[in-house]
Parts: structure tokens; C-alpha cells; sequence
């Protein structure tokens, strides 16, 4: 697959070539899809390289009809799925996960954060009961139905990829008589709904304070209690209880507008469905992480397991499933589990801007500094009347510096630097590094370079990001 079939697509419907090209984040993440963000001096838009014919028909068919229901998803705009193309509305950079990211302190979530995901659970019934009645579930990939064989998957995903490999012990044949147990009271559930199926904080982008939906490809008919509980116990979100609490009301209280469930029906089945979701996403995490070795997926196995002490804590199931729960208490305490938690505590980054007319930046962590990054060789917006009273911050700056194909290049090479010692120190454990950002002022060039790498950084596993511009700090107010 060519980034060429991307070009021609975006030529063919904006009747224009496009100028910039630049890969997005994706690496890291576990579906092989290749994005990238295409753009000229008038638009842009996100071109998506897949190898998978079912996902693509499935994702363009689904965003197709969401999109005519008025819900918000991206608009497709072209396609040529004979080379595992297609072109898609541009919705940003900033994920709710990210969003979440900069406004929290420790379990302190910000009230712009909580509103931004009140707005999220206020939309999902409109995807699960309201488009959900005339979709074309045969599209779907790999199955039509969350009904016994996907379920069946889930949990041996669970056993093969993440149990067995930990090593956790446990009786097969016990094990498999709760998983039955478990299969028939999850199928026990009104299941006439769409269900999105990987509905988490990664997949829900914000643009100008509105949410925006992707990743559905692997959406089915089923139950209404999984998506919520997937977005809820997203693990590396790390939701504290009182504000899951308080938005699963809050997404209750919605979907009452759209389908009449009394809550105890609901709160029957829900926590069962909790439990699915983070077996289905330890899965996950075992078969990138321990078999694929891709070792930034475990970063999220403490948070899941932080989840599933809760759990152990506070919730008692409606049915018996003691070989499960006893394999559940044993990762809570085990030592090779312990340690991942303690590999994965974050690595703080600090990100500064700085204007080298009043030096280097004083090194405040005791390791002597860390990435110097000049940025004076850049187009200078501080040299335009119209930008002066501006900083990197503001939106014309940065639309004046996303024009610039000197300056995509020039991120592309700090992130290809930065990513490399993030996974290095990562593996040796180390807990600190600094990369700083000097242009002559320190108002425009630098501090947009911080903001665009602290952006990307939050995107990482077990990445902690503090952002300092040092000029706009000291100026006077």
C-alpha cells in the first residue's frame, strides 16, 4: 500500500494536490492501520492505509449512515478499497484520553473534562438504539452478533494470551465451567442494540469542545451495558469511582430519552460486562506486550488490574464463578505483575520553551539537562505585524506554522529523537528527561514545538508530561 493512492484521492475530491504530508500517531497502536493527515493551504483531511477489506467496508459503511443520522462521526470523502484506501474528514489532534490527560491533577478531574465526557455517554444510546434499529449488521466483522462464539473468543483470549503467559495457575476444566457460567448470564441480557464494541477514551476525539466518533469497524449487535463499561474501566484513563459513578447515571439517564430499561435490569448485568471488557482487554495487553513484544502494551496492565481490585472489592456478581475470581485475586498479588506495575510508573518529560537571548534553561531534575532543540532556523511569525501580540499558543500562529513544510519536517525528526530515549529510558527504568525548545523570543516557534511534542507525549503509555514556556510565564500580565 502506497502513500500515492492517498494523494490521488485526495486530488480527485479537493481538486487540488496536497503539499503536506504527515504520518499520526498509530505506530503504537495494535490494528497495523497507517494514518496520515493530508493537507494544502485550504484544507486537510486523514487518509487511512488498511489491508483488511471487511474492516474498511465495515467502517465506511457504518460512518456512512452514522453520518446521515446526524451523529458525529467523520465524514468519508473518497476511497478506493482495491488498495486499501480511503479518505476521511480531519477532526484534530486531541483525543478525550489527551484531553482527560491535561486536565486532571492525580484524582482530581477538572469540570471541563467531566463535561466533555458527560457529553460522550449523553451520545452513545443515539448510537446504540437510535441508529442501531436500521443498520446493516451484514457488514460486520468478524461477526454480526456480541452473541456465544465472540464471547467465547474474549475469554480465551483472556486465558491464552494473558493468564497462561503471566502464569497464573488455575483448573482448565473449572475455569471453563465459570466461563460458561459467565457466557450464559451475559447472554441472559436484551441484546437488539448496536454495540460499538471498542468504545474507549482513544477512540473519541475532541474538536472545539464537541466529541467526535471513530473506530466502530468491529461494532455488532448486542448488549447496551458493554460500551459504557468499556469507556468507564478504560484502564489507562483511570476514571476514579465516584466520577464513574456519577456518569453511568448520568449515560442512564439518557438513554431512558430513547428505550425504556429499568435500572436494576440494567445494574443486573452491567458489572458482569465490566468484567468481560477487561478480560477482553488484558487479552490484548498479553498478546501484544508478552507475545508480540511490543512492551508498552503492558504499561497498561496495572491500571486494569487496579480496576479488577475494585471490583473484588465492591461488587458482588449475581452468579457463582469462584475459579475465575480466585484466578483474579491471584494476578491482584502477583509478583511478576507487581513488577510490571512498577516498570510502568510513569516517565516524567518535561517539555519547555525558552528564548535564547536570556540563556539555557536552568536544569531543575539534578540530571544535567537533557534535548536542546534550536528552533531559529524556522519561519519566524514574530517578524508579522499581525502576530506579535500572539504566541504559539494561539490559533492563527499555529494555522501560520501547520503551513510550513519545513517545520513538519523538522517535528518529524524531534519525535523520531524523543520517541526513541522515551523507550529507552522506559526499559531502564529511568524517570526523567527534559527537552527544551529556544527561538529568539520564546513566544511564537518554541512554545508552538513544545505544545505540538507535550500533545504527542500524552499520548503515550506510562508517559507523564509537564509543560513550561518560560518566557510566556515570566512576561508581565
Amino acid at each position: 500500500m502506497s502513500i500515492d493512492v492517498l494523494n490521488k484521492l485526495f486530488e480527485q475530491h479537493f481538486h487540488s494536490p496536497a503539499s503536506r504530508v504527515q504520518p499520526l500517531q498509530g505506530q503504537l497502536g495494535g490494528s497495523g492501520r497507517k494514518i496520515i493527515r493530508l493537507a494544502n493551504e485550504r484544507v486537510s483531511a486523514v487518509g487511512v492505509l488498511y489491508d483488511v477489506l471487511e474492516e474498511n467496508v465495515a467502517f465506511l459503511e457504518f460512518s456512512r449512515y452514522f453520518h446521515q443520522h446526524g451523529l458525529p462521526v467523520p465524514e468519508i470523502y473518497n476511497e478506493d478499497l482495491t488498495q486499501g484506501a480511503y479518505l476521511e474528514e480531519d477532526l484534530g489532534d486531541t483525543s478525550l484520553f489527551e484531553f482527560l490527560s491535561e486536565h486532571r491533577d492525580g484524582e482530581v478531574v477538572a469540570p471541563v473534562a467531566v463535561e466533555a465526557y458527560r457529553k460522550v455517554v449523553a451520545l452513545l444510546p443515539r448510537f446504540q438504539v437510535e441508529a442501531g434499529r436500521g443498520l446493516n449488521y451484514e457488514v460486520c466483522h468478524p461477526r454480526a452478533n456480541f452473541d456465544r462464539q465472540s464471547i467465547t473468543w474474549d475469554l480465551n483470549y483472556f486465558k491464552y494470551y494473558f493468564l497462561r503467559l503471566v502464569g497464573v495457575p488455575y483448573n482448565e476444566q473449572a475455569l471453563e465451567n465459570d466461563f460458561r457460567r459467565l457466557t450464559k448470564f451475559l447472554l441472559s441480557a436484551p441484546r437488539d442494540f448496536f454495540l460499538y464494541r471498542d468504545f474507549q477514551s482513544r477512540n473519541v476525539m475532541l474538536r472545539d469542545g464537541d466529541p467526535f466518533f471513530l473506530d466502530y469497524q468491529g461494532g455488532r449487535k448486542g448488549a447496551l451495558q458493554y460500551d459504557v463499561a468499556s469507556l468507564l474501566y478504560d484502564a489507562k484513563a483511570d476514571l476514579p469511582p465516584e466520577l464513574r459513578r456519577q456518569l453511568l447515571d448520568y449515560y442512564l439517564e439518557n438513554l431512558s430519552r430513547y428505550v425504556h430499561i429499568e435500572r436494576e435490569a440494567f445494574m443486573h448485568h452491567y458489572y458482569a460486562f465490566v468484567y468481560v471488557r477487561i478480560m477482553q482487554a488484558l487479552g490484548a495487553y498479553g498478546f501484544r506486550g508478552f507475545y508480540e513484544r511490543k512492551s508498552h502494551f503492558l504499561q497498561s496492565v496495572p491500571y486494569a488490574l487496579k480496576n479488577l481490585r475494585w471490583l473484588l472489592q465492591n461488587v458482588e456478581l449475581p452468579i457463582e464463578l469462584p475459579t475465575l475470581m480466585e484466578a483474579f485475586r491471584s494476578m491482584a498479588t502477583s509478583e511478576r505483575l507487581l513488577s510490571l506495575a512498577s516498570v510502568a510508573e510513569n516517565l516524567t518529560v518535561r517539555v519547555l520553551s525558552f528564548s535564547y537571548k536570556r540563556g539555557l534553561p536552568k536544569d531543575e531534575t539534578g540530571h544535567g539537562g537533557g534535548f536542546v532543540f534550536d528552533a531559529r532556523s524556522l519561519p519566524n511569525p514574530g517578524r508579522e505585524e499581525r502576530f506579535k501580540p500572539l504566541t504559539g499558543k494561539d490559533t492563527p500562529v499555529i494555522e501560520y506554522l501547520n503551513q510550513q513544510q519545513s517545520v513538519h519536517q523538522y517535528l518529524a525528526g524531534v519525535m523520531s529523537l524523543v520517541d526513541a530515549s522515551v523507550s529507552e529510558y522506559q526499559r531502564r527504568g529511568f524517570k526523567s528527561l527534559t527537552v527544551s525548545f529556544g527561538c529568539t523570543g520564546g513566544q511564537h516557534r518554541s512554545v508552538y514545538l513544545a505544545e505540538e511534542l507535550a500533545k504527542r507525549l500524552r499520548n503515550k503509555n506510562g508517559v507523564q508530561v509537564v509543560l513550561q514556556h518560560r518566557e510566556l510565564e515570566s512576561a508581565p500580565r
